[in-house]
């Protein structure tokens, strides 16, 4: 019988079973088609081994007039500037009290926890930050140096009153050794301490629910239950550049201005800033500048002298006047304005693109487009009755936009259609909608692609990705924790922001730069069964002709380091049945049988000979070996007929 060809269907299918899917792939991780063959991801490198404190929600990229490099980054806990591979902390800084901060230290038993009491304190919540000054010591181990610095809060008992756990002088994201009180430890700080608190923290992850402590702080009566929303739970920020200052804003909270300064370089110890205007919105969900007419949008936010929170407008879009984002009132001589979408409760999010912004609702989708003086914007309801699962789940790639819905994925290209999957139900059956809005989209332009990252359903934290590769029209997916994700052409590679608090280069080497030194990426690809005859007769194959390259791989010099991957001919006898299942006394277990069905493959592997035999079989090509990259071509198998024993 001729050598048969292992050649598939580029892209995954799950939307039917193993054996419906013949002649496709049906499994990947790690794997990407290119051109119609599947080869491992490109792996990432780490921008650099700083962290920062929180998990990373937004990124965003600009340079300055004098040719600096920045990289905003807004985690749930701060806000960063990283320029050279080092994170700026710029977290703005929500108001200052003078000389009302006491501290009271345990002189009982020895403790690290300190009782503060600040009488002008106000809104406080666990977990946000503060920084002292002019204190002096208690007495005893709580000396002036380790009170004058920046600490988090760990408990609220009141408005005014919180503690703190005292820690050797340290930066607040080092690990510095906690600091005991002891019996000297009687004395309150002096009368003259200063205390600066930054704006409040956010949540790392969206908890449901209602109850103290699940809303925000004074919203409704004090000690009354509150249902969580996008604002009060998950931190999420928007930001971006107007000229050379960055303008950012957490979803729900107020505008905030970081500008880099007049220096040589930039002044990379001046914090945020509110943007303290003519009518600025005091809520913003999402805030966006325009490039086509230099002005600033508030998406979801407070109406016009509206200051107190319940005049909030989840529908309601407002904008500046040209040119002058301090300036939001309407009057004849300016373009300032707002608009109220009617369909659906809330704005999830807004995109812009190259004719129009898009602003997505929870039940529509709206175009948006500048008409000029008198009316400025004009808009155009371009479907009803859609979803969208998130903020940042919306991206535009090759003149069309492509976003996730709650079971579905859409497409914008002039109108709005559903984006055929062919790994839909696989996706959507395993997926945690609690959780939906840390989901968020990314594109990966050197390959022409598109990247959603979610939670699977088990899981409270982003684990899961899938990818549509828009030129080809495949998909295929894997398992990978990213948290934000950038494709800029300012820098070389795509960034992503990862779940160990890193910023990472993807696509700039073939390991996981995630460690030092880096570990290898566990890439495969498994395709759908297999057979002679629609399976009337068993198949043996007793060999593998190769054909695979290893391009890229760094692991060069003695045999031990070549390159190589696993190829594994996976035989079962009937759909359902487990994978290696025996059909042979010979064999003695199902382990043993998977073990004798793997062979190596290193660069000049030319022929695997094998005996396997299966009524079905899968083919697999997998890999974890440090340093490998490859890519399949078209292996070839012997396969004939062979009668059950």
């Amino acid at each position: 019988m001729p050598l048969q060809k292992l050649q598939f269907r580029p892209g995954v299918n799950r939307e039917g079973t193993t054996l419906s899917n013949e002649g496709g792939w049906y499994d990947c991780d790690k794997v990407r088609f290119r051109s119609g063959f599947p080869e491992k991801i490109g792996g990432w490198t780490a921008l650099s081994y700083n962290t920062f404190l929180g998990v990373c929600r937004s990124l965003w990229n600009w340079v300055t007039l004098k040719s600096y490099n920045l990289l905003g980054v807004g985690t749930n806990l701060k806000f960063y500037i990283e320029s050279g591979g080092a994170y700026y902390d710029v977290t703005p800084i929500a108001y200052t009290t003078d000389s009302q901060i006491t501290f009271t230290a345990d002189t009982t038993t020895p403790s690290s926890i300190i009782l503060v009491v600040d009488a002008n304190a106000s809104s406080l919540q666990e977990n946000d930050f503060v920084t002292f000054s002019s204190a002096v010591s208690l007495g005893g181990n709580i000396t002036a140096d380790i009170l004058n610095q920046e600490y988090q809060i760990v408990s609220v008992f009141s408005g005014t009153s919180y503690t703190i756990s005292a820690r050797e002088v340290s930066p607040i994201g080092s690990p510095g050794a906690a600091v005991l009180s002891n019996s000297s430890d009687v004395g309150d700080g002096g009368g003259s301490v200063d205390g600066e608190y930054q704006i409040n923290t956010g949540f790392p992850v969206y908890t449901y629910g209602t109850g103290w402590g699940t809303g925000p702080w004074s919203r409704g009566a004090w000690g009354s239950g509150f249902t969580t929303g996008y604002g009060q739970q998950l931190r999420l920020w928007s930001q971006a550049n107007y000229g050379e200052d960055l303008l950012f804003s957490p979803r729900g909270g107020a505008l905030y201005r970081w500008t880099p300064g007049l220096g040589a370089e930039p002044d990379y110890d001046v914090r945020g800033t509110l943007v303290d205007g003519i009518d600025i919105p005091s809520q913003i969900n999402q805030i966006m500048v325009s490039d086509t007419s230099r002005i600033v949008i508030a998406f979801g936010c407070s109406d016009f002298g509206a200051y107190d929170t319940a005049d909030f407008d989840p529908l309601l879009i407002r904008w500046s006047a040209q040119e002058d984002y301090l300036d939001w009132t309407p009057v004849a001589t300016n373009q300032a304005g707002s608009y109220r979408l009617s369909h659906g409760s809330e704005i999830i999010g807004a995109l812009q693109t190259r004719q129009e912004i898009l602003v997505w609702t929870n039940a529509a989708i709206y175009s948006m487009q500048y008409l000029g003086p008198p009316s400025t914007y004009g808009f155009t309801l371009l479907a009803d009755n859609i979803s969208v699962a998130s903020p940042n789940v919306m991206v535009t790639a090759s003149g069309a936009v492509f976003w996730m819905g709650v079971d579905k994925f859409y497409i914008y290209s002039g109108r709005v259609d559903t984006l055929p999957s062919t790994v839909r139900s696989y996706i959507f059956n395993d997926i945690n909608r609690t959780q939906e809005a840390q989901f968020f989209a990314g594109t990966n332009e050197g390959f022409s692609e598109i990247w959603w990252y979610y939670c699977s359903k088990e899981s409270d934290v982003i684990d899961r990705y899938v990818i549509y590769n828009y030129l080809e029209q495949t998909w295929y997916y894997g398992n990978l924790t990213r948290t934000a994700w950038l494709d800029s052409p300012i820098r070389q590679y795509p960034q992503a922001a990862t779940g160990n608090n890193l910023i990472v280069y993807h696509e700039a080497a073939v390991d996981n730069g995630e460690t030092n030194p880096p570990t290898a990426i566990e890439s495969y690809v498994q395709s759908s069964d297999f057979d002679i005859g629609d399976g009337y007769n068993y198949g043996f194959v007793t060999k593998i002709i190769t054909d695979i390259t290893f391009d890229g791989s760094n692991t060069r010099g003695s045999s031990s380091e070549l390159p190589f991957v696993n190829f594994t001919i996976r035989p079962r006898q009937n759909p359902g049945a487990d994978y290696g299942t025996a059909p042979s006394p010979e064999v003695e277990s199902k382990q043993s049988y998977r073990d004798r069905t793997t062979y190596t493959v290193q660069e000049f592997t030319e022929i695997v000979f094998t005996r396997v035999r299966g009524r079905q079989i899968a083919f697999k090509v997998s890999s974890d070996a440090v340093g490998t990259q490859w890519r399949l071509g078209v292996p070839r198998i012997d396969i004939r007929p062979d009668g059950r024993r």
